[in-house]
Order: structure tokens, then C-alpha cells, then sequence
């Protein structure tokens, strides 16, 4: 076993579309990828509740990467324009911010359960998927809650 101290963690990768830093890691997309765990985000958040069509896919990617929806593509990207006052709030709070926080959080987990310091397991009790540490006898990780956008989501018309 390698001492903690020593290892030098990998930085996740699928592509090259989409870069996400934070520090020292540096996390690569490929499109696929990258509108996957915006959609898993999303849903994750309750701002939607559901798969999206190309287009609303379209703006959820051009808000997290670009923090806006500039020339909105969809039904999805209005929304976001005609509640932004609601989703944008601080900065630590924005709509915005959780969507990259949990896009970043994934990939993160992601990484460490290729590198063999996490496993996923099923959960009965919650008929939930799990991270646990495979080190300290298979004992689940907590993961930091996230706010719910239901009161501003998106709903398909």
C-alpha cells in the first residue's frame, strides 16, 4: 500500500470538449460525457426531472459552462432567463455553481473508484447506489447534501 502522503491522485478523463479546474486537478469531457452529468446534476438538484431533448441539453451545457444562456436554443433555456434572478443568487448558491459543484463531484468520485480508494455498492435500505471505502471494510461515504431547485424547475410545457 502506498502512504496517503505519497500518492499522487489522477485527474479524470473522457475527451477533451470540456475542461473543469479546481486547484490542482483538472477534470477533461468528452460531450457525451459532459451533457450526461449535466442532465444527472440537474436532475439530482430537481431543477429537471427527467431526460431532455437536444435542444434544452443544448442550453443546460452553455449554462454550465458559460454560466448563462445567452441565445437560448430551447424551452429550457427561456426558463432559466425568465427565473434568473432566482437561480442566480451568491455565487456558493447559484444554480450555476451546484451544477458544476456536482458535475465536479462525480467525476471526482468516479476517479478514486478507478483508482481502487472507493467501490459502489447497492444500498437496500435507500435502493440507492453508494460509495464506500474499501479500506475501512467497506463503510459508505457521506456526501455533502445539495440544495433542491424544485421550487424554480424546469417543467417541460
Amino acid at each position: 500500500m502506498i502512504p496517503t502522503f505519497m500518492y499522487r491522485r489522477g485527474n479524470y478523463a473522457s475527451g477533451e470538449d470540456f475542461v473543469l479546474e479546481y486547484g490542482e486537478l483538472r477534470f477533461t469531457f468528452n460531450e457525451r460525457d459532459f451533457r450526461e452529468r449535466c442532465e444527472q446534476a440537474a436532475c439530482k438538484l430537481g431543477f429537471i426531472w427527467g431526460p431532455v431533448e437536444e435542444d434544452e441539453a443544448e442550453d443546460l451545457v452553455s449554462l454550465v459552462v458559460n454560466g448563462e444562456v445567452t441565445d437560448p436554443a430551447s424551452p429550457l433555456g427561456e426558463h432559466v432567463n425568465d427565473r434568473w434572478p432566482e437561480l442566480a443568487g451568491p455565487s456558493d448558491r447559484s444554480l450555476v455553481h451546484w451544477l458544476r459543484r456536482l458535475i465536479f463531484r462525480g467525476a471526482w468520485l468516479d476517479q478514486r473508484v478507478k483508482e481502487g480508494e472507493l467501490d459502489v455498492a447497492f444500498d437496500e435500505a435507500s435502493q440507492a447506489f453508494v460509495y464506500t471505502q474499501p479500506e475501512r471494510g467497506g463503510e459508505p461515504i457521506e456526501l455533502a447534501p445539495e440544495p433542491s431547485w424544485n421550487r424554480v424547475a424546469y417543467v417541460k410545457r
